[in-house]
């Protein structure tokens, strides 16, 4: 038997006295289509590629990887800057393809597990130190080609979302122009719905935000990041936003035409915010109204005024549309009744606590309890206050002829409050 050759210089690790690198390379010419043929077999997003695209661009790929493989295992020097560089920009296009990432970090894996079967299957027992080099060689070439494949396709995507990103808020700002938004919304690449809900919405803050020494700022950001995934989870279609840790704008496709929103709607839209509000944990006051596309300009104002509305006429959080508050938001508008309702309660100017009392004990339909629990004071103290405010305005809650005018000089009085310039 004709002994082996002895190895060249500084050839890297053998098996049989043959190098590995050259069995390696003499099998190159029938690895690389191997190796794609795996791929398609193993991985369903390289079986969805085009077959032009996978005997051409993804063969010569799998087949450069081979090739570079085969130079670590000479030499055991890890690929140059020149050839991750190269590995990044494959797998930016496979980001834009669409093709998962972890598809496109297997592919190398599989590729490699390909090239070990090849060349371990000729190993001797002898071979076991090459064995070891062999795939420590291997892990290292993976560990880099990993990381650069990681990389090329991370910032693709956030190219990507970025573009995406700019051309959703480009559309979100004409719908609050007004006019016709299906330019803006072929950019986006969105479809127009038939109609948006307008959610103007104030997101009360998270028990993490109130506690000393937690990064406030950090802990608002989660909490409208988890109100935002919830809104999309329950959403068909692309909700557009725009929120702080306070709350926003939030328009959500709809299905049918605004004026085909009725009560099953306003159910559906209720157990939306009370889940928006468990998920982001926090509690939600959201004013809202159904819209055309070209009308949701209107509607963002409406919804806008109602909200404050509400939380000017001492409502708790949940939603509300404008029926839930039309004679408080008829009252804010300006006119001659409007302020002489709010004059009524002008004796109780600079005392704020009757007014308060007197908002509550009505948001709480009377109930001296439950609005002293709500004031956390006495409930003697509750009836004292409201002595003292029918004393001062002669307008008695507990009165039926006076409990109308009570609920409209309150609103009046917020809406006339509400006007003044800030001084100070």
């Amino acid at each position: 038997m004709t002994a082996p050759k002895p190895a060249e210089p500084d050839a890297g690790p053998q098996f049989g006295g043959i190098p590995v690198h050259k069995r390696l390379l003499a099998a190159a010419p029938d690895l690389a289509p191997a190796v794609t043929a795996r791929l398609v077999e193993m991985l369903p997003a390289y079986g969805a590629l085009p077959s032009e695209q996978l005997r051409g661009e993804v063969t010569k790929e799998v087949d450069r990887g081979i090739r570079a493989f085969i130079r670590v295992l000479r030499h055991g020097e890890l690929p140059e800057e020149a050839e991750l560089a190269r590995i990044s920009e494959s797998s930016a296009r496979r980001a834009d393809e669409g093709v998962p990432l972890e598809a496109v970090v297997g592919a190398y894996h599989h590729g490699a597990e390909e090239c070990a079967a090849r060349v371990l299957a000729t190993a001797e027992p002898g071979d076991l130190p090459d064995v070891l080099l062999v795939q420590h060689r291997l892990l290292g070439y993976l560990r880099l080609v990993s990381c650069a494949v990681a990389a090329g396709y991370v910032q693709e995507r956030q190219t990507a979302l970025g573009d995406e990103q700019v051309a959703r808020q480009a559309l979100l700002s004409r719908l609050l122009e007004g006019g016709n938004p299906q330019a803006a919304a072929d950019r986006a690449g969105i479809r127009l719905p038939a109609s948006y809900v307008v959610l103007s919405m104030a997101v009360g803050p998270h028990p993490d935000e109130l506690l000393p020494g937690v990064n406030h700022s950090v802990a608002a950001r989660r909490k409208i990041r988890r109100l935002r995934n919830e809104l999309q989870r329950q959403t068909t279609g692309v909700p557009l936003s725009v929120l702080s840790g306070d709350g926003g704008l939030v328009l959500v496709p709809y299905g049918t035409t605004a004026g085909d929103f009725g009560a099953a709607d306003r159910e559906r839209l209720t157990r939306l915010v009370e889940q928006l509000g468990l998920i982001c944990g926090a509690e939600l006051q959201v004013a809202a109204a159904a819209a055309a596309p070209e009308d949701v300009a209107e509607a963002a104002r409406l919804v806008g005024e109602v909200r404050r509305v509400a939380e000017g006429s001492g409502r708790g959080p949940g939603l509300y549309l404008l029926d839930d508050v039309l004679l408080e938001y008829q009252l804010s508008r300006p006119s001659p009744a409007r302020d002489g309702l709010a004059a009524l309660l002008g004796p109780l100017t600079g005392r704020p606590e009757l007014l308060d009392t007197l908002r509550t004990f009505l948001a709480c339909g009377l109930d001296r309890r439950r609005a002293a629990a709500r004031l956390q004071v006495h409930p003697n103290t509750v009836d004292y206050r409201l002595r003292k405010a029918t004393e001062l305005t002669g307008l008695d809650a507990a009165r039926g002829a006076d409990l109308l005018t009570l609920h409209a000089a309150l609103a009046a009085h917020d809406a006339v409050r509400r006007a003044e310039p800030e001084t100070g």
